[in-house]
């Protein structure tokens, strides 16, 4: 899977350690920064990932902020992302089979990096039901 990934300064160090497990998975992973601790802002990443995503050129994209709520509403200001803030598997499984999510978001002041390897593993390993879920889908670009 190819998979833009990118993270505020408060997601810097988790975003390093979920680029590790994916690589050890063999997903495909280009980095979008922050490439440092310094204080950035979230939405320059969120929509340098986000673009990235709703162009194609990636199957998905995950965002790491502190909360992770910060960059799930800037990922989903831009057209065709369905950006979704999952602090659990279940969450993250649901996002990708009933949401047909492209971007997921998780905070790194909210979860241990254990969880969110998990929750990384779940929403990647999720396939979108279609059916009545397309229908909500289609509903969600606001025209």
């Amino acid at each position: 899977m190819r998979i833009a990934i990118g993270s505020d300064h408060g997601g810097f160090q988790a975003k390093a350690e979920i680029i590790r497990f994916l690589q050890q998975e063999q997903h495909a992973v280009d980095d979008f920064g922050t490439h440092s601790a310094e204080s950035c802002d979230y939405p320059d990443i969120a929509h340098k990932v986000a673009e990235a995503v709703a162009a194609g050129t990636y199957d998905c994209g995950i965002l790491i902020c502190g909360t992770g709520i910060g960059v799930s509403i800037a990922a989903n200001k831009v057209p065709g992302i369905r950006a979704a803030l999952c602090n659990d598997t279940y969450s993250a499984r649901m996002a990708r089979a009933h949401n047909n999510s492209n971007v997921l978001c998780m905070g790194a002041r909210v979860l241990g990096v254990g969880l969110m390897e998990d929750i990384v593993r779940a929403y990647l390993a999720g396939e979108f039901e279609g059916g009545r879920h397309q229908r909500r889908v289609d509903k969600i670009e606001y025209k």
